[in-house]
C-alpha cells in the first residue's frame, strides 16, 4: 500500500521545469583570415543586433520571456568573449553588448571548426541554465578545418545531444554564394544540423549587421522550419 502511495505521488510531480526558453552560443571566426578591424566589425554587428528593438521584442514574446546567450571566438582555440548573460530587456542587452566591445581578442591562428563546435557544446552542456531550446549560431568565413576533429564528426555529436546549428556565412566578393561549391553550400552540407537548421547568408560586409539581427529574430522567435526557410526565400 505504501508503495502504490509513492509511486502515484512520484506520478503526480510536476516534472522539472526549464528556467529559460533558449541557451544560445554566438560562435563567431576570429580565424587568421579576420583582421583586427573585422573582429570588430563582427562584434558590433552582434552588439547593434543583440540591442535591436525587434530582437527584444522576439525575446519578449518567448514563453519565458527571456533568453542565456555566450559569445565565443573561434580560432585554433576557442575563447569565451562573454560569458553566459541573461537577457530579458534592454538592460541586459546593453550590459551585454558593452561587455562584448571591451574585451581583447583571445582567439588565433587557423581553423578548427569541429573543435569550436564542441567546445559550445561543453559550454551548455556544463553551465547552470537548463534551456527549453539550445542553438548555436555559428558565423566564418571559410569551411577549412586545419586541427581538431572533422566538421561532420563533431556536428553530428552536437546534434545528438539535441542541439540546434545555425550558420552564417559571411561571403568575400570571390565566393559564389549559392552556386555549387560555394561557402553557403558548404555550411549547408557539412555544418548545419538538428531541428529547423537553416543558414542566413551575409553577402557582404556592409549587410552583416543585418543578416546577423535576422538571425537572431529567427532564432528566438523558434517559428518553425516552413516559416524561417519562407523568410530566407524572401
Amino acid at each position: 500500500m505504501r508503495r502504490t502511495a509513492l509511486a502515484l505521488c512520484l506520478l503526480a510531480a510536476p516534472a522539472a521545469a526549464q528556467d529559460t526558453d533558449l541557451e544560445l552560443v554566438l560562435l563567431a571566426d576570429a580565424s587568421g583570415s579576420i583582421t583586427p578591424g573585422e573582429l570588430m566589425f563582427q562584434r558590433e554587428g552582434y552588439a547593434q543586433a543583440i540591442t535591436d528593438p525587434e530582437v527584444l521584442a522576439a525575446i519578449g514574446n518567448t514563453a519565458y520571456g527571456e533568453i542565456a546567450v555566450t559569445y565565443v571566438e573561434w580560432a585554433a582555440n576557442q575563447a569565451q568573449v562573454v560569458g553566459w548573460t541573461r537577457i530579458a530587456g534592454p538592460e541586459d542587452a546593453e550590459a551585454f553588448a558593452e561587455e562584448l566591445m571591451v574585451q581583447p581578442r583571445q582567439a588565433y591562428g587557423r581553423n578548427a571548426i569541429g573543435a569550436a563546435l564542441l567546445e559550445a557544446l561543453r559550454l551548455m552542456e556544463e553551465n547552470d541554465i537548463d534551456g527549453w531550446r539550445r542553438v548555436i549560431d555559428f558565423s566564418g568565413d571559410s569551411a577549412g578545418n586545419w586541427s581538431g576533429p572533422p566538421i561532420e564528426t563533431a556536428r553530428d555529436a552536437v546534434v545528438a545531444e539535441g542541439v540546434t546549428i545555425n550558420a552564417l556565412p559571411i561571403l568575400r566578393p570571390d565566393d559564389p554564394g549559392r552556386a555549387q561549391g560555394g561557402l553557403e553550400a558548404i555550411y549547408e552540407q557539412r555544418i548545419i544540423g538538428g531541428l529547423g537548421a537553416f543558414v542566413v547568408t551575409a553577402d557582404s560586409r556592409e549587410r552583416f549587421a543585418e543578416a546577423v539581427k535576422r538571425k537572431l529574430i529567427l532564432e528566438i522567435s523558434h517559428s518553425g522550419m516552413v516559416e524561417k526557410r519562407r523568410a530566407l526565400a524572401d
